[in-house]
């Protein structure tokens, strides 16, 4: 596992350090809050935990065990990457991620495929058009989730918290698939922002493939060998 979670890191990380993340990613509020479309059509990914994976090969191993293993596994993911987080940090990051991904019903191996596309790990990343952090998420829009999520909002700092930004990230994600059902639109709105993308739902033009390309491709080469322990 490590060597394939290492691998998805490893492919597109010279990308997203120089912070070259696409254009339009996570747009205002106001866009963020447009009224809602039906589902699209296309069925969804189907969402099986990456600590349930883990338990399953290994034995059925207890989900306090699974847990463990998984936030062993981001810890040496993270460790490998140039962060900018202490490895205090980077502990609880790992953790945050873990117990978040459960309680929200996605996948580890999506969201770090994101975090690796948006941010390739660096905390204080900084993209063209102004998204901040881990998962690069848009003042107004980061403003907007905190108020929903409970959080105080001390301006732009706080989506340089690693913590807060995961979880902000981590719920965003959740709340764009639910509102389209179907992963890479929600992928395609996480970058271009909602707005954006239902227009183009409602002109019925071509969904932007680009980005959610990429997020697939790191996202599969985690999910292509689950086998924990795989050596480099």
């Amino acid at each position: 596992m490590r060597r394939f979670l290492l691998c998805a890191f490893a492919l597109m990380g010279g990308f997203a350090l120089s912070c070259q993340v696409f254009p339009g990613a996570q747009q205002t509020a106001e866009e963020t809050r447009e009224g809602t479309l039906p589902a699209v059509a296309a069925a969804p990914v189907e969402t099986v935990l990456l600590a349930d994976k883990i338990a399953q090969i290994e034995g059925g191993r207890t989900p306090q065990k699974a847990r463990a293993t998984s936030i062993r596994r981001l810890v040496e993911i993270f460790g490998e990457r140039h962060t900018g987080l202490s490895q205090w940090e980077i502990e609880a990051v790992a953790t945050t991620i873990v117990d978040e991904c459960a309680r929200n019903g996605l996948e580890i191996s999506l969201v770090m495929a994101v975090i690796h596309v948006e941010s390739a790990g660096y905390h204080r990343a900084v993209s063209p058009v102004g998204a901040l952090g881990l998962m690069q998420i848009m003042p107004d829009t980061g403003r907007e989730l905190a108020r929903e999520q409970g959080f105080e909002w001390h301006g732009e700092e706080t989506l340089f918290d690693p913590v807060v930004n995961v979880r902000l990230g981590i719920a965003y994600l959740r709340e764009l698939s639910d509102r389209y059902d179907h992963v890479p639109t929600a992928l395609a709105a996480y970058n271009w922002g909602p707005g954006r993308i239902d227009r183009r739902i409602r002109r019925g033009a071509k969904m932007p493939e680009l980005y959610v390309e990429q997020v697939m491709r790191a996202y599969e080469q985690v999910i292509d060998d689950p086998t924990p322990g795989a050596s480099s």
